[in-house]
């Protein structure tokens, strides 16, 4: 171990304060101790990603000199004002204030108790790679860590910052390819992790990615990108895939990716990349169009995902995944009619296929339909296709689950059964962060939840003492549901996730 990593502590008494400082590479950074907890928020991992720097690869961070206090998170990624919508209400938001370009910033928690040497979680946030943030309260580390591993968070560019294609990037490019800037961030911040988190009590050879919604799809990029091999051991996906293309995530080639960015900088006026360099941040992200979210540039992702797999091409690495009941991202639903003529221009003569599983013989059973199909089209075939690619494909293990726990609402309005991100507070312990009415079976299942993953990360599987035994995926389809009774079953939907994955 290098000298520089060595871990020092110095504590400060100022009143009832307590500093903490730890020695990375780059230099001292001084966090908070809470109780036993070791916390250090807005550490920078990069280069802050302006200026001329707007739209490259993150740099790495140059050295400073004395401490740099880090006991704010940093600011959150360029993006629209954060306003509770649909059934998100401010705890799965980030802070309104500070938002910003210079976003390049993670954070950490350890428990100071158990041995020095923890394995390393990583989170990945969502938001549809146009929103999101680390400072999220149900992302808080503290009650992860205290099970026994350092919790890292860390941000990465979104919307137009972070995916913006264009044949003159491409051209300053070393590797001849522009966009996926996100996702350079997030293997820049595992570099970092790598480099770093021993100094934290941490073991760089024992670390685990995880993420929910597009950081579950980013989870699947990294664990395809040869960019991000050797940097992570296991990879947990909350409701999200990579392996298919979808409504949401339609398959892009560089050509077309290019020309969005073209259509992007003649809305806004800019003649050439200077032009667009030299607009301010707000006028970005007031300006429509634009790539906002990865795509398979053969580079930093292979051109075809599924063959990478097949081929053995990819980081074979332990995997955790799994979708909600309620995992849908509208709700708006057609009539019957008009449902039936949409699937029937969508997938032409297996339209009729369709409607064996996703039936509209009125009104009522439309819209439950369209609810499933969202669900199963946007997050539970590529999930399933991601478990059973990787299950004929790798030597590592596969862990399917379902989030079906029905959450508590004050009223009508918020409850929305197991929706969207519903899991996340149970994953990480932190139902507390969430003003919602928890019953004794929500703190039950948040139990089981957090020590499933925390397992997990220590030792690639879930099961441990005191849980329901969670059996591996393999060709019977078995999965693991979250409920008011957690328990193993066979999955129930397989011929209609088989269609939609064809």
């Amino acid at each position: 171990m290098k000298k520089s990593l060595i871990l020092f502590c110095f504590i400060a008494f100022n009143g009832m304060a307590q500093s903490v400082q730890v020695k990375t590479q780059q230099g001292v950074v001084e966090g908070e101790k809470l109780g036993s907890i070791h916390r250090f928020l807005g550490i920078p991992f990069a280069q802050p990603p302006v200026g001329d720097l707007r739209w490259k690869a993150p740099q790495e961070m140059d050295a400073w000199t004395g401490v740099k206090v880090t006991k704010a998170y940093g600011p959150s990624p360029m993006q629209s004002e954060p306003k509770p919508f649909m059934v998100w209400s401010e705890e799965y938001l980030i802070p309104k204030e500070p938002i910003s370009e210079d976003c390049l910033y993670l954070n950490v928690w350890n428990d100071s108790k158990g041995k020095a040497s923890k394995p390393v979680l990583v989170y990945i946030y969502g938001g549809g790679f146009r929103s999101g943030g680390a400072a999220c309260p149900i992302y808080d580390g503290a009650a992860t860590a205290s099970k026994g591993v350092v919790f890292v968070s860390i941000n990465y560019r979104v919307g137009t910052f972070g995916f913006l294609a264009h044949p003159e990037l491409s051209k300053e490019s070393a590797a001849g390819v522009s966009g996926n800037y996100g996702l350079l961030d997030m293997i820049a911040a595992l570099k970092w992790i790598k480099a770093n988190i021993a100094a934290f009590g941490g073991d760089p050879n024992q670390v685990t990615i995880a993420g929910q919604s597009a950081g579950a799809f980013a989870v699947n990029y990294l664990c395809a990108s040869p960019l991000a091999k050797g940097l992570f051991k296991r990879a947990i996906a909350e409701s999200g895939s990579a392996m298919l293309s979808t409504p949401l995530r339609p398959a892009l080639s560089q050509a077309a990716a290019e020309a969005t960015g073209v259509s992007f900088a003649a809305k806004l006026g800019a003649e050439n990349l200077q032009g667009l360099r030299a607009k301010s941040a707000k006028e970005i992200l007031a300006a429509p169009g634009g790539l906002s979210s990865p795509y398979l540039d053969g580079y930093v992702e292979p051109l075809n995902m599924a063959n990478a797999y097949a081929e053995k091409q990819t980081n074979d690495v332990d995997l955790l995944l799994g979708w909600n009941s309620e995992d849908v991202v509208s709700n708006r639903w057609l009539p019957a009619q008009e449902y039936q003529q949409n699937l029937t221009k969508k997938y032409g003569e297996k339209a009729a296929n369709f409607l064996t599983y996703y039936p509209a013989t009125n009104d009522a059973e439309a819209a439950i339909s369209q609810r499933n199909l969202s669900r199963d089209e946007t997050f539970g075939a590529g999930v399933f296709f991601w478990a059973k690619t990787q299950w004929k494909h790798g030597k590592s293990p596969v862990y399917l689950y379902n989030f079906n726990r029905q959450i508590p609402g004050d009223t009508p309005e918020t409850q929305n059964g197991a929706f969207h991100t519903g899991e996340v507070p149970y994953a990480y312990d932190n139902l507390a962060k969430v003003k919602r009415p928890y019953q004794n079976v929500d703190h039950q299942l948040a139990k089981y939840l957090s020590n499933y993953w925390v397992n997990f990360a220590k030792t690639g599987n879930p099961n441990g003492a005191g849980l329901p035994l969670w059996p591996r995926f393999q060709e019977g389809n078995q999965v693991m549901l979250l409920d008011v009774e957690t328990k193993a079953s066979s999955l129930q939907n397989v011929q209609a996730l088989d269609l939609l994955a064809q």
